[in-house]
């Protein structure tokens, strides 16, 4: 989980993460590839790609991952500032977005050697699958992928092409989500509750994709909500990339119906009972970390997690053991903590659904990357399938 990173016939890369911990992890290897694909705008990723521009490659992103690439690197370099060495500089961002050619849904990049073809993935806004045909030979990648709809996206649809090999993520094999439309009213009960007995609601959310979705939850219960941190420039990208979201003009209302949080107004957001969408999703920095430390200690106040928290974070260590780190002080939690896992994964069965689905078309190789049980994954596939499975390691290669 996190830090993705594939590499096709020395030629093609698929992402280039980094996982968010401390202190931060980047891809094994070094590659040196001609064309980069990212699949999506999350950091693990797309994270370290602006580290590769040296070797003057033609990148692949649809529109709004091009743009929400740019601002993770920005907030990277700031982040490194503050006590790690940077990955990459800002001529490296800069010469990023020069080389980045934005590919639509459905469009095709070719060279003499490869063609590659962009899907929807339904995950965030701007997600996509990568379809590569080398010669006769063709693989798909899914990248992160949600099949289901949520507020925010339709799912993808498993009408996908033919492909000899697939790589499949494995985040919620051998788990399923709970009913969306529960999880909700679970949510905005816990919420009311937290506002009825005079408390604060902090909801530290991914600023891409999860942040927009809480807000568009809320306004559907008429909850009103102040936003801070890199939520709100996410948002500005997605209302002018319309076409990535399932409905634009709801999302324009959700997020006019929010208090943005901007300067010296954050001082007094928790003066009064109120609910806060903030980054950063797993508490590694962002506002969520102003905030806490001045509502940790009272019992009626609350946070409340809205996705999964990877091993050495603070989102982590804060379910784990009920203190959280701001600035090197351990501080412990007394107000409440809850975890919604409002997941832009496809769970357990669609995940099947996915490899069924290609098998039948003639997949011969499945590799399962992306998870903490893709071993079990690939047993599975061999078990019930009866194809090729690879629950592949860091930095292992494979001839197909």
């Amino acid at each position: 989980m996190g830090r993705s990173a594939f590499l096709l016939n020395e030629k093609v890369l698929l992402d280039y993460g980094i996982k968010p911990s401390d202190p931060p992890e980047y891809p094994a290897g070094s590659p040196r590839p001609e064309t980069i694909v990212i699949s999506h705008g999350h950091l693990d990723h797309c994270g370290v790609v602006p580290n590769l521009m040296d070797l003057k490659p033609t990148v692949l992103a649809t529109p709004p991952t091009k743009y929400l690439t740019k601002l993770l690197a920005q907030d990277t370099l700031e982040i490194a500032e503050r006590g790690h060495v940077p990955p990459f500089d800002p001529n490296d961002m800069q010469m990023l977005l020069k080389r980045t050619r934005e590919l639509d849904y459905n469009e095709d990049y070719s060279t003499d050697d490869y063609m590659i073809t962009l899907l929807d993935a339904g995950h965030i806004p701007g997600s996509a699958l990568t379809y590569v045909e080398f010669d006769d030979d063709t693989l798909l990648y899914t990248g992160d992928i949600k099949n289901s709809d949520t507020r925010l996206l339709k799912g993808s649809k498993i009408h996908y092409p033919g492909a000899r090999t697939l790589m499949v993520e494995s985040t919620y094999f051998g788990k399923d989500h709970i009913d969306r439309k529960a999880l909700e009213e679970q949510f905005i009960e816990s919420i009311r509750y937290t506002l009825d007995i005079g408390g604060n609601v902090v909801i530290p959310c991914f600023a891409i994709g999860r942040t927009q979705e809480v807000l568009l939850i809320l306004k559907e219960y008429g909850i009103r909500c102040f936003v801070d941190g890199m939520g709100t420039e996410v948002t500005d990208i997605l209302l002018k990339n319309p076409e990535y979201v399932r409905d634009p003009g709801r999302l324009k209302s959700a997020y006019g119906s929010a208090t943005t949080v901007k300067g010296s107004m954050r001082r007094t957001v928790l003066d009064e009972p109120s609910v806060v969408v903030t980054t950063a999703g797993m508490l590694n920095g962002g506002p969520a970390l102003y905030y806490i430390p001045n509502m940790y200690d009272d019992p009626k106040n609350k946070i409340m997690l809205t996705g999964f928290q990877v091993d050495g974070t603070n989102g982590r260590m804060a379910l784990d053991t009920n203190t959280i780190d701001v600035d090197g002080e351990i501080l412990p939690l007394r107000c409440k903590l809850e975890q919604y896992s409002f997941s832009a994964h496809s769970g357990d069965a669609e995940l099947k659904a996915i490899v069924k689905h290609m098998c039948d078309q003639g997949t011969e190789n499945v590799f399962c990357v992306h998870g903490d049980h893709t071993q079990e994954f690939a047993g599975w596939v061999k078990k019930e399938i009866g194809v090729n499975a690879f629950a592949p390691r860091l930095g292992e290669e494979y001839i197909v």
